[in-house]
C-alpha cells in the first residue's frame, strides 16, 4: 500500500509526518508511533473550552489507553508557545496535566495531509477529527465531529477494544458490543462453510442464521 495524498481512508497508510510537539519534541511520527497504536485527534484552537474538555478527559483516560498499547497525539494548527502555555493553564485551573504529546501545526502541513481542514467549517482551524491507527501505521478507523460538539472519549476506547479483539480472534462485534461479550462469527464464503455451521447450532455458538452467529470468546 501506497502512503495516501489525499483525505485519508479506512485501509490506508496514514501520512508520516515530522513535527515539533510538547512531550516528545522533534520527532518523526513513524519513530515515535513504534509498534504501538495510535489515537491521533485534533481540534480546532487552544484555550478553547470543548477542547479542553477532550483534553482532560483523554488525559484522565491515558493510562487505560496505555493497558491496550495504543499513544495518544493531540495536534491544532496553534503554536507550540501556544500549546505550553495552554498546558500549563489547565494543569494550574484545572489540576489536570497533560501527558500525551501536542503537535503543533502552524503551517497546516499535517492537518491538509489527514483531511483536518474542512473549508465549510473553517479554513483555517482543524475540525474535530479522529483517527485510530493500527501499529502497521494502516488506518483502522476515523471519526470526523463539527467543532460545536465534543467527543465520546468512552466510544473511542470501545473502538480500539473492538478493533483489537476483532484482530486477535478473528472476529467482528456486534452492536453495542463491550469486552466479555459475545462477538460475530464471519459469515461463510462456500456451502460447506455453511453446512459446518449449522454443526455447532445448539453447542458452541449463538446459531441465529447461517449468516449471523455469536459465540463467546475464550476467557484470559
Amino acid at each position: 500500500m501506497a502512503e495516501t495524498t489525499g483525505i485519508p481512508r479506512i485501509g490506508d497508510i496514514a501520512p508520516d509526518f515530522k513535527a515539533v510537539t510538547t512531550q516528545a519534541g522533534d520527532m518523526t511520527f513513524s519513530q515515535w508511533q513504534g509498534k504501538d497504536w495510535v489515537v491521533l485527534f485534533s481540534h480546532p484552537a487552544d484555550f478553547t473550552p470543548v477542547c479542553s474538555t477532550e483534553l482532560m478527559e483523554f488525559a484522565r483516560r491515558a493510562e487505560d489507553f496505555k493497558k491496550l498499547n495504543t499513544k495518544l497525539i493531540g495536534i491544532s494548527v496553534d503554536s507550540i508557545h501556544s500549546h505550553l502555555a495552554w498546558l500549563q493553564n489547565m494543569k494550574e485551573k484545572m489540576g489536570v496535566e497533560i501527558p500525551y504529546p501536542m503537535i503543533a501545526d502552524i503551517d497546516m502541513k499535517v492537518a491538509s495531509a489527514y483531511g483536518m481542514i474542512h473549508p465549510g467549517a473553517s479554513a483555517t482551524a482543524t475540525v474535530r477529527a479522529v483517527f485510530l491507527i493500527d501499529p502497521n501505521r494502516v488506518i483502522r478507523a476515523l471519526v470526523y465531529y463539527p467543532m460545536n460538539a465534543g467527543r465520546n472519549v468512552d466510544e473511542i476506547f470501545r473502538l480500539v477494544q473492538a478493533l483489537q479483539t476483532a484482530d486477535k480472534h478473528t472476529v467482528a462485534t456486534p452492536v453495542n458490543w463491550r469486552p466479555g461479550e459475545k462477538v460475530v462469527v464471519p459469515p461463510p464464503k462456500k456451502v460447506d462453510e455453511v453446512k459446518e455451521r449449522e454443526s455447532h447450532k445448539g453447542k458452541d455458538y449463538d446459531y441465529q442464521d447461517f449468516y449471523l452467529c455469536m459465540k463467546e470468546l475464550p476467557k484470559s
